[in-house]
């Protein structure tokens, strides 16, 4: 088994396309051809983590935090970031992140928060533009069916929890081949009418090449017609933070007592409590205070997150309730993730959950 094709089970839940324009998701460290021996995922690689994939046998670590943000210009071992590289090297250990990639997709971090905390009704807190693309193709009536489960096959065709959606329409399209064609209908030379059915579905745009590809290989034409348009339309599967409801009320400091419990949080920093009891919640694994306005316009009673800076506590405003639990409580569970998507694909393979608490900060 090679890094790429661990590779390829992650990106095919979370790809690459969704990290944030600031991330630095993918290989980070290795070569895409090299042969694995096992696996040890984290949060975080540190030099602590290097030595564990060592001492277990693990030649690819997968993280959530890329060990690299910046551009690194020297490797002399005077921070943990180049210390940790070198020692990957040295000792041929691949590192792969999936950072903001993973929190956008759905049964990504966000989604195991809400799952963790029993929401219902979940739904993506800040949906991304400019993702979704429209295929139109125009196919004979006989193919139409053919054409269209490849499509769907393909990952066309799933709006929310709807899969196989297309729209149709049939019309008569009209070509003349020419000398050197060997048309499935009609004749060379002639101009042949033909009874069609116009095929419209929808698909992320990471999958373009996998759609239209299972199109073409379905379609019994030998040139076929086909558009692909960019749709302006948000992605509601796609998108940073969720928000969903409790299946009933709970008071809110046992709400927060509860939420600390699960997370194992050292302390919990929230805002004033102005509400007695909490149904509606929103949440965000790491930093989520850009998404504070959000949670406020989809009428949170409460924001579960990490990372907020003294001011930002002010803009709640009294219309929700600020809940700090921390950035590495929040996301410590990404691991699960990582662990869940490679054992699927590989069962009986070598994994590992990393047994290091990378977590810098401490509670006294």
């Amino acid at each position: 088994m090679k890094v790429r094709d661990i590779i390829s089970s992650i990106e095919e839940v979370a790809p690459l396309s969704y990290q944030e324009s600031y991330d630095n998701a993918g290989l980070i460290v290795g070569e895409y051809h090299q042969e694995v021996s096992g696996i040890l995922i984290c949060l975080d690689v540190i030099e602590s983590v290097i030595e564990e994939a060592i001492q277990k046998g693990a030649n690819l670590i997968i993280a959530h935090h890329p060990i690299v943000f910046k551009g690194l210009k020297r490797f002399n071992g005077s921070n943990y970031v180049e210390r940790t590289v070198m020692m990957a090297i040295k000792n041929n250990i691949a590192i792969y992140a999936a950072h903001t990639n993973i929190d956008s997709v759905r049964g990504g971090v966000s989604e195991r928060i809400c799952d963790l905390i029993g929401l219902q009704n979940k739904k993506v807190l800040s949906p991304i533009g400019g993702d979704l693309k429209k295929l139109v193709t125009f196919v004979p009536n006989d193919h139409a069916q053919k054409v269209r489960e490849a499509l769907f096959s393909a990952g066309g065709g799933s709006i929310g929890n709807y899969d196989s959606c297309s729209f149709n329409v049939e019309g008569e399209g009209t070509f003349r081949g020419g000398e050197e064609t060997n048309p499935f209908v009609g004749e060379k030379g002639k101009l042949h009418f033909e009874k069609e059915v116009r095929v419209e579905t929808i698909f992320p745009k990471h999958l373009k090449g996998k759609v239209v590809g299972a199109m073409l290989n379905a379609h019994p034409y030998e040139e076929v017609a086909y558009d692909v348009y960019s749709l302006d339309n948000n992605n509601p599967q796609v998108g940073l933070g969720m928000i969903g409801e409790l299946e009933s009320e709970e008071d809110t400091i046992d709400f927060l007592k509860r939420i600390k419990e699960i997370f194992g949080c050292g302390c919990i920093k929230y805002t004033n409590i102005n509400k007695g009891n909490i149904k509606k919640v929103a949440v965000c694994g790491g930093s989520g205070s850009f998404l504070l306005r959000n949670a406020i316009s989809a009428k949170a009673d409460i924001f579960i997150t990490g990372d907020f800076k003294y001011h930002e506590f002010f803009d709640a405003e009294n219309k929700l309730i600020i809940a700090d639990i921390g950035h590495y409580e929040s996301e410590q569970f990404t691991r699960d993730i990582f662990y869940e998507i490679v054992t699927k694909k590989l069962p009986n393979f070598a994994v590992h959950i990393s047994e290091i608490n990378s977590n810098p900060i401490n509670y006294l």
